[in-house]
């Protein structure tokens, strides 16, 4: 949807709720929670046309927290839900705020459609890598062989990368932040609220009661330099504490590179292109962290624009009219096309 200059200035506290936050205390959804309000004024769309939609978990109860219309919808349904919401009324802006069993899990399948389709919603995945609310089983992204309370012998499935599989299913803007680095992720929620298509961000979200510490080797100070990459558009993808590290392609096969010793500098290394059509380039990015050695990739993996299903729904609808004029229920009803069941 299109913005529009407000004469009113909104600010966070205006996208406060009056309930009180439940979530366990130390929780990253809390920097989730402050992120998008503090955001939301800066997308310059009047209140009234915010809508946000969740499922079940501990990030389904995002709605209640945020001072906009919002629906709390049933398990793994947020993005047919949304969908509806955004197709009924094409003007609202419509966020989902979802978790890695919700989206991924029994909800996969209307995810993978949703971003097929490209309708024109934010999809916010909490990804803790667990499933908290229901107290520490196994989730579609935990690790091969992590063990929980329904796999305490080590989980014999293998996850889903969320980022490779939204990129497989053509969403069009597609993105990667983290609770504790806020100043990135109120970026990557502006840059999902200003995208016209399905945009999908990926935040990974730390639960401290059930799997503390699932990425603080990429979210505190002495680890995240030298395993973190974050992509910035006609950029060098360059990481390290000292930036002396770097990725350059060998064909298409990505390879880390050391700036140290002069063999290599900035020139040679991938320089990123987010507006990349092909999804082979973003797919490539998207697998880097299971490579040994490789660091894993934040921010905006790929944005591309094409038109959205509610776009060409209404476009459709239109063009049947001028057509064949306003339809009339009635005879649709009591049309002379019938089955006699024998």
């Amino acid at each position: 949807m299109s913005t529009v200059e407000l004469e009113i200035k909104y600010t966070p506290k205006d996208f406060q709720s009056d309930q009180d936050v439940r979530w366990c205390p130390g929780c990253g959804d809390y920097s989730i929670l402050a992120q998008v309000q503090r955001t939301l004024p800066l997308l310059k769309i009047k209140k009234e046309k915010f809508v946000f939609v969740s499922g079940i978990g501990c990030s389904s109860r995002f709605p209640y927290y945020v001072d906009t219309y919002g629906f709390h919808g049933i398990h793994g349904r947020a993005t047919a839900i949304a969908t509806g919401v955004k197709l009924t009324n094409p003007d609202l802006s419509v966020w989902v705020a979802t978790g890695d069993g919700d989206l991924l899990s029994i909800g996969g399948n209307h995810f993978i459609h949703t971003c097929r389709k490209n309708v024109d919603i934010k999809i916010l995945l909490f990804n803790n890598r667990i499933y908290g609310l229901t107290k520490g089983q196994y989730s579609p992204t935990s690790e091969l062989h992590k063990v929980t309370k329904s796999s305490p012998y080590g989980t014999t499935e293998y996850p889903f990368n969320p980022v490779a599989l939204a990129i497989g299913t053509e969403a069009t803007l597609v993105a990667r932040s983290m609770d504790r680095d806020p100043k990135h992720l109120q970026e990557m929620i502006l840059r999902a609220g200003q995208h016209k298509g399905t945009a999908f961000l990926e935040i990974y979200q730390n639960c401290n009661i059930f799997n503390d510490g699932a990425f603080f080797h990429l979210t505190e100070k002495e680890y995240k330099a030298d395993n973190v990459v974050y992509l910035r558009h006609n950029e060098p993808l360059v990481f390290g504490k000292e930036e002396d590290k770097g990725i350059r392609l060998d064909g298409m096969n990505p390879l880390v590179v050391s700036l140290k010793d002069g063999k290599w500098s900035k020139d040679d290394l991938l320089v990123h292109d987010e507006f990349n059509r092909d999804p082979a380039y973003a797919a490539m990015l998207s697998r880097l962290e299971e490579k040994p050695g490789f660091p894993v990739p934040i921010g905006v993996f790929r944005q591309i624009q094409k038109p959205t299903l509610e776009d060409m729904l209404y476009e459709q609808i239109n063009e049947v009219k001028r057509k064949k004029g306003e339809g009339d229920l009635r005879k649709l009803f009591f049309d002379t096309t019938t089955w006699e069941i024998k």
